[in-house]
């Protein structure tokens, strides 16, 4: 039996930590405050189930995105260089790794989540592209859309003439080909983009960019492009959806003042409809067709120039060139213009020599450079995207033997020849007209290499991405 004093001690403690307990809530103690419990659990139902539609939300927009992933790896494991040599192709590459990972990556906003990111972004064992990466890979799509003169609605169908057909674009998709062009100051294109943007988006069940942003975008950059009521319409429209935006009051003030300031009003400019593309051509000046950037982008068409030369002058034979080397297996040659002097020579590389090539160049292949005719120092450029190395003819016999081949065929010598240079083009990847010799002003260009100017360029096409240069 425990003694009285220890009794009446356990009693008091029980009592105290009762009367704390009450200090804090004493619900128990009236029906009244159980009732008003009620009231507690109603508002913890609500707060629970607004954070389920949260999450549902959230995993919803990440189960998305993971089946773009999958649609798209599956669609490149089927013939991955087939699948990165269309340009829609490249691009949405780009974007899903840069962009749409980003947002993936931060919906995953758990700690297993954060880990997860952790593990396949940091482990040095994954490339991924970067912001640098997608703004090339549009506007490389920008370029081919000028070049070739694609429609913007069958190109984000995924329909390029002559060109195995690509996923088709969401409204997300063309957004972002408006806003790379938006960053760039290019507002042809940003209409263009923004405004197949908007005509998806109003189709999508599942949006895949926000309407009243894309509104903003093509507002302002038809503004730019000359069409200043239908600048305020899209104006008008944005409005009507967010009455309290905070920039599109100011800018449709701004837009009614340019209005009222010029009584001139350009072709389109009516208020009601968007202009057609070739209406926005207008505003796009590209170049004249007989100028030399004009003609280059004609070849690359395919267009057809009336002949300068007869077909006499334009003939096919097989060329030994008075070389034993030669004389079992000829040089196909095609002449394909006589002066300046440009012939072809069909199936000069065997594929195995080609593959071999190709190997030893592909962990050397870093960013090509140009010469600044007036610095003399090399450094990168856009008019030429690729990637190149440098090959020796000690490095392989394969080299050595490609190069004495191109010594026969040619009978120029190739001791005073540069390097092998293999070249792989990008997205868009492009060289743009320029000389492979130097000019009068560039008297010193091969200084270096002590033997004078360029008299010739071999090319080797080894696929639809890649030559192999002997200067």
């Amino acid at each position: 039996m425990l003694p009285h004093h220890f009794v009446a001690s356990l009693l008091l403690l029980t009592c105290g930590l009762l009367g704390m307990r009450g200090a804090r809530a004493e619900v128990f103690t009236a029906l009244v405050d159980l009732e008003n419990l009620l009231h507690t659990e109603g508002a913890i139902v609500k707060t629970l189930q607004r954070y389920l539609d949260t999450e549902e939300e959230r995993l919803m927009r990440i189960r998305r995105l993971r089946e773009g992933f999958r649609k798209l790896h599956n669609a490149v494991s089927k013939d991955a260089e087939d699948f990165v040599t269309n340009p829609v192709n490249a691009f949405l590459l780009v974007k899903m790794l840069t962009a749409d990972w980003e947002v993936a990556s931060a919906l995953m906003s758990s700690a297993a989540g954060r880990q997860m990111v952790e593990n396949i972004t940091q482990a040095g064992r994954f490339r991924f592209p970067d912001e640098e990466d997608l703004t090339g890979a549009a506007v490389a799509l920008l370029r081919l859309q000028d070049t070739y003169r694609l429609d913007t609605a069958s190109l984000a169908r995924g329909q390029i003439q002559g060109v195995k057909p690509s996923p088709e674009l969401s409204a997300g998709d063309c957004f972002e080909l408006g806003r790379q062009s938006y960053n760039n100051e290019d507002h042809y294109h940003t209409v263009l983009w923004m405004q197949e943007a908007l005509d998806r988006v109003d189709e999508e069940v599942t949006k895949t960019a926000d309407r009243v942003e894309i509104l903003e975008y093509l507002a302002f950059s038809t503004f730019q492009q000359g069409n200043t009521r239908h600048a305020l319409k899209l104006t008008n429209d944005l409005l009507a959806a967010v009455p309290d935006h905070p920039r599109a009051p100011g800018n449709k003030r701004y837009y009614e003042d340019a209005i009222s300031k010029t009584e001139l009003h350009k072709r389109g400019d009516d208020g009601d409809v968007p202009m057609d593309e070739a209406a926005v051509g207008k505003k796009h000046h590209g170049p004249d067709a007989d100028s030399e950037r004009g003609i280059y982008e004609r070849l690359c068409r395919g267009e057809k120039f009336p002949p300068l030369y007869k077909d006499k002058d334009l003939t096919c034979q097989y060329r030994t060139n008075g070389s034993p080397f030669l004389l079992l297996q000829p040089a196909k040659e095609e002449v394909m213009f006589p002066k300046p002097r440009i012939v072809i020579y069909h199936d000069v590389m065997s594929k195995h020599e080609m593959d071999v090539v190709k190997l030893l160049a592909q962990p050397r292949l870093k960013r090509a450079t140009v010469q600044n005719y007036k610095s003399g120092e090399l450094e990168v450029a856009n008019y030429r995207i690729s990637k190149s190395a440098w090959l020796r003819n000690e490095e392989h016999g394969i080299v050595a033997r490609v190069t004495r081949r191109i010594e026969h065929i040619t009978g120029l010598s190739a001791d005073t020849a540069e390097e092998l240079q293999v070249v792989n083009y990008g997205i868009g990847g492009h060289y743009e007209p320029h000389f492979d010799f130097a000019r009068r002003e560039e008297k010193n260009a091969f200084q270096s290499l002590g033997t004078g100017n360029r008299i010739a360029t071999w090319l080797n096409y080894t696929n639809k991405g890649l030559e192999i240069c002997k200067h």
